[in-house]
């Protein structure tokens, strides 16, 4: 919902419209984007392994749901749920108990592409991934909790089974076109080489999903001989006024994923240089 409200500028009252925003529950990042989220909106996590894609995600939708009361879903298509589940208590995240209480659930993605049945209650059939029985599936738990979150981790684990690039770009337009339609605000992650700051960084891996998201945020990873730095860059956020900084970030057990000042990166680059 859009909120309105007025202010006064030198005696003369002017309409504020204020957009409806969705708390990230991610250290640091709301002030970058004016507030969160913009409600609805389908946001694309972009980086290589080891940016901290799958962490950014679960943090978002576990904070949502203990923070914010915002039911969110986590579909998951790289890893079991239960190995999941087990990684995320190192960051004090306690996603059973969510789901014990209703405000999280999580759909199995990742036997299906193999065949293999899943022992969760939330999962796709083992005859194959298919991306109209995963819009069923989210469609169906979303009404059933109410869900304002969600997340599919990843994009690139679900083109896997497909036969053709031609046929995952087709699968993630019709997937973006009715996560809009449930209102659900979105995070999709994709895989992308790591390739510094030159001009051909590309930002997803069938180069769809950026034209077709809302929002782009781009995680690198920098290693060598001074040691490791992780970054976050928001390249595009449709609906919001946005940071256009590289800024550094943190990932530390027990918290968490933490976006830090753009000022900090220069200053963490010449302590490392020392």
């Amino acid at each position: 919902m859009k909120g309105i409200g007025f202010i006064n500028k030198g005696g003369i009252m002017e309409v504020m419209i204020e957009e409806d925003r969705v708390k990230t529950g991610i250290y640091g990042l709301d002030p970058l984007l004016n507030g969160g989220f913009p409600r609805g909106r389908t946001i694309l996590l972009a980086g290589a392994c080891g940016t901290g894609k799958t962490v950014f995600a679960a943090q978002y939708i576990y904070k949502g749901a203990a923070e914010y009361n915002e039911p969110g879903i986590f579909v998951t298509m790289d890893e079991l749920p239960s190995k999941f589940r087990e990684d995320m208590l190192k960051f004090g995240w306690d996603y059973k108990a969510m789901e014990e209480r209703g405000m999280i659930r999580l759909i199995d993605a990742s036997l299906s592409k193999i065949g293999i049945p899943s022992d969760e209650e939330y999962s796709l059939p083992a005859t194959g991934f298919d991306v109209d029985r995963l819009i069923l599936e989210i469609t169906r738990v979303a009404r059933e909790i109410d869900a304002k979150r969600l997340v599919i981790d990843s994009i690139p684990a679900m083109g896997m089974r497909m036969e053709s690039e031609e046929e995952v770009r087709k699968a993630i337009l019709k997937l973006s076109y009715m996560l809009t339609r449930l209102g659900l605000t979105t995070i999709l992650t994709t895989e992308v080489p790591e390739k510094g700051d030159s001009p051909d960084k590309v930002f997803s891996k069938y180069g769809v999903e950026e034209y077709v998201a809302d929002g782009v945020i781009l995680l690198s990873y920098f290693g060598g001989s001074m040691g490791a730095t992780r970054t976050l860059y928001i390249r595009k956020m449709r609906g919001t006024d946005h940071s256009d900084e590289i800024h550094p970030i943190d990932i530390i057990g027990g918290k968490g994923f933490i976006v830090k000042k753009a000022e900090e990166l220069a200053k963490e680059l010449r302590q490392k240089s020392l």
